[in-house]
């Protein structure tokens, strides 16, 4: 083999490494995401088998119309459990995808039920046919109420001129379509994006100074075995309010009937304290028309409760109940929404349906338009006296336009949206068109006290299994071991800041799996170290220097380094794509440290073996550790003989 050209110079690969070092840990400590003191910013991401938490995967089986899930709908899906598990309240919540099927949800620090949040979420176009207050009011009658519900001209300001004026950031939509016909909402006066209208249920409206008991679910309701069946569950909600408040319930024809005998409030309190599961499964008409049952338990309503298209329903709108026609149109009529720029550079959401999605869309909106059907009431009509349609995802109105035009094109919702707004709504409408059904697969629950018990554990297993090394390479490599020793401390070092900087930056987070895959990189990077020095003995025995040795024996080993990485790498890269949870996690961490022991191998293990090559140590077989090959050479070289001959 012919020697090597040039001549090596180990300062400027160490040069290098320290300035990957530098680098890397002024992103440790000054990188956008690092805050608190040094020890705070010196912390990694740590999973919830490490910190205690709840993990659920959740598998995505096929769409609505049977099809099998592509990624577009998997993201979709994603962001709506994202806000389903937002609604827990809990900080630090994570919702990814993995692979093209699977949505893993992560939630530290305590253990909860997530069975439910994989429920696919439907959209649903219905009219709106009547509105009444749903925030429990109701259920104190003034005495001067009106027994007739009617608008009030003040009381429902118009969407421009009003002398109340919509809040701030509000977006006060219109629907207009590409024909030119448009439909507008009443104002906001609250809600998501600012589009949720008040109605006007009585001029003499009471002041929110409803009984208690009806503004909140009763803690210990939900508590009780609900049976099986609806009408029994319907029989026990009666024995448990009583009959005369289910009679009374049920003979309302509408909310204002409560004000023509008062002694109705004191029989409809009951309602007030039912489970959101249990309001569910009431006849609609009960759901609106009993004043104590509030929006606070309607949005509560598991998502399933609303979703039969042929029933009407009740929904929410900032503290207004809904009562709602059957569902016209359906999230999978919708073909895409979007939020753009309009010619006046004003933002709007761009609303796409189907070719029957569209027929449909024009029938209901010729419907709204001239009130046909199942009327809409006085109530329900938005400022300019058309039907409003109302958007519902899940158990939630997204918007309610109303209705001003035949719109027999592609709409756009107009309004005060800026960027984010638009965005907001264009992704609620998109929902619902590509729901995706999931099955859970697995649900771990980690308590604090054990992951900190798992923390420890991985840590000390990873300590004894770095220990073991030093000292096995310190026994048979003697002063080489040294250089084992800080190839070791360089890699952890490497490997830790880059837990730390990809935890901030793609949030990544380390699970005891994944030290596990730091442990067994110890292997690899053993491994490229006894090929390198069994290399160099070889170039020692056959009659060369250490000097002239260390760079043959790194090319002869190199290629075999590299081999042997690039096969621990592909491994790590096939399991990291095939696999989800835990195992995802130890094939990420295994190939991050088989990356970062290729680096510490180019940029210091070669380099300090040619300058210990310069050295009168390296010269001594006791102290290198190269065994026999250094005395069996310096006997032959006192006699004159070729070692190669003696060594043959």
């Amino acid at each position: 083999m012919a020697p090597p050209q040039g001549q090596m110079r180990p300062g400027r690969q160490l040069a290098v490494l320290g300035f990957i070092f530098v680098v890397l840990y002024l992103l440790v400590f000054f990188s956008g995401g690092a805050s608190g003191g040094w020890k705070d910013r010196l912390e990694p991401r740590l999973g919830l088998d490490l910190v205690g938490g709840t993990r659920l995967t959740l598998e995505a089986t096929n769409t609505v119309d049977g099809k099998p899930p592509t990624s577009a709908n998997l993201e979709e899906a994603r962001q709506i459990i994202e806000n389903r598990v937002n609604a827990f309240g809990v900080a630090e919540a994570e919702v990814v995808t993995e692979g093209n099927r699977n949505i893993v949800i992560s939630l530290p620090g305590q253990n909860r039920d997530l069975t439910n949040v994989g429920e696919a979420a439907e959209l649903r176009f219905r009219k709106v046919l009547k509105a009444t207050d749903g925030s429990g009011a109701a259920a104190a009658p003034a005495p001067t109420a009106s027994a007739t519900p009617a608008p009030s001209g003040s009381a429902t300001p118009a969407p421009s001129g009003s002398a109340t004026p919509a809040p701030s950031g509000s977006a006060s939509p219109k629907v207009t379509a590409s024909a030119g016909a448009k439909a507008t909402t009443s104002p906001s006066a609250g809600g998501q994006g600012g589009m949720a209208p008040t109605p006007s249920v009585s001029a003499a409206a009471p002041t929110p100074s409803a009984t208690p008991s009806a503004a909140a679910p009763s803690p210990s309701a939900s508590a009780e075995p609900v049976p099986q069946s609806v009408e029994q569950q319907r029989k026990a909600i009666e024995q448990k309010v009583g009959a005369a408040a289910w009679a009374a319930a049920s003979g309302l024809q509408a909310p204002a009937d409560l004000t023509a005998d008062p002694s109705l409030a004191d029989k409809l309190k009951p309602f007030g304290t039912l489970s959101p599961q249990e309001v569910a499964v009431l006849p609609v008409g009960m759901q609106f028309n009993v004043p104590t049952i509030t929006c606070a338990q309607l949005d509560n309503r598991p998502a399933a409760s609303i979703k039969d298209e042929n029933q009407q329903a009740v929904a929410c709108e900032s503290g207004a109940k809904y009562l709602l026609d059957k569902a016209k149109v359906l999230g999978t009529d919708v073909d895409d929404a979007n939020a753009v720029l309009d010619q006046t550079s004003s933002w709007v959401v761009s609303l796409n349906f189907t070719g029957k999605g569209q027929e449909k869309w024009t029938a209901l909106t010729r419907e709204a338009f001239n009130n046909e059907g199942q009327a809409c009431d006085q109530t329900a009509l938005g400022s300019d006296g058309k039907c409003r349609v109302a958007v519902v995802l899940d158990n939630e109105i997204v918007s309610s336009p109303e209705i001003q035009g035949v719109l027999t094109g592609d709409s756009q919702i107009t309004g005060s949206f800026d960027n984010k707004s638009a965005n907001a709504l264009a992704s609620q409408l998109r929902y619902g068109a590509l729901p995706v059904t999931f099955e859970p697969q697995e649900q771990q629950n980690v308590t604090a006290t054990l992951g900190d018990s798992h923390l420890k554990a991985g840590l000390l297993a990873a300590g004894i299994g770095m220990l073991l090394v030093i000292i096995y390479s310190f026994f048979y490599y003697r002063l080489l071991g040294s250089v084992i020793f800080l190839s070791l401390v360089l890699s952890a070092l490497l490997v830790f800041g880059a837990l730390v900087v990809l935890g901030r930056s793609i949030g990544f987070t380390l699970t005891l799996a994944g030290i596990a895959g730091m442990i067994v990189s110890l292997g690899v990077a053993a491994d490229s170290f006894v090929i390198y020095f069994e290399r160099l003995k070889d170039e020692i025995r056959e009659g060369r220097s250490p000097r002239s040795a260390v760079p043959r024996a790194w090319v002869r080993a190199r290629r075999t380094i590299i081999s042997a990485n690039a096969i621990t790498l592909m491994s790590a890269v096939v399991l990291y794509i095939v696999s989800v949870g835990a195992v995802k996690g130890f094939a990420f961490a295994l190939g991050l440290a088989t990356v970062l022991d290729l680096v510490v191998v180019f940029l210091f293990r070669h380099p300090i073996m040619t300058m210990f090559a310069r050295t009168r140590a390296f010269l001594s077989p006791r102290v290198s550790g190269l065994g026999r090959a250094l005395p069996a050479r310096s006997a032959e070289a006192g006699t004159g003989r070729n070692p190669r001959v003696k060594e043959a």
